[in-house]
């Protein structure tokens, strides 16, 4: 498995849509590669997601197959607010938000220095600073673990 990383790739969208395929369409569990082919990705594109929600303990991933867990049945299940509420709780054990977490407010900048000092080359080179501000948008203002105030981000809640 990776490391407990949301990587640039993954986005919010993939996530409900794995958690939905897998249970509406396999029942809940599956050969990762069937539910690849059902969502017509390509695996390179598919596994950044899987990380992902395994990390934050929407699935669990073995011996090549998928199953979706009672948090991401509860996360299909649950309207917006809670689906929220799951992803600002799961964002805080996985990077780049643990990090972001313990630095309370940040620009990219700083947050990406951070995580590089740590070893977590995922978000440095020519695009890591975009790749960056994209996650903590898209995943961490989306489910209000952080606020954005000019260039700088602030942790909401933890």
């Amino acid at each position: 498995m990776s490391e407990r990383i949301i990587h640039p790739m993954a986005r919010v969208a993939d996530l409900l849509g794995l958690l939905l395929t897998l249970h509406n369409s396999f029942g809940g569990v599956s050969d990762i590669y069937k539910v690849e082919e059902e969502l017509e990705v390509d695996l390179d594109d598919f596994m950044p997601i899987v990380y992902a929600a395994a990390a934050m303990g929407f699935v669990t991933v073995g011996d090549g197959m998928i199953s979706i867990t009672d948090k991401g049945l509860e996360f299909i299940k649950g309207n917006i607010e809670k689906r929220k509420e799951l992803l600002r709780e799961s964002l805080t054990g996985v990077e780049p938000f643990k990090t972001a977490v313990e630095l309370k407010s940040f620009t990219v900048k700083q947050l990406q220095d951070e995580l590089e000092r740590k070893g977590f080359p995922d978000y440095s080179g020519p695009g890591g600073e975009y790749d960056l501000e994209i996650i903590l948008t898209e995943w961490g203002v989306y489910s209000k673990l952080l606020r954005k105030e000019g260039d700088v981000y602030r942790v909401v809640q933890t």
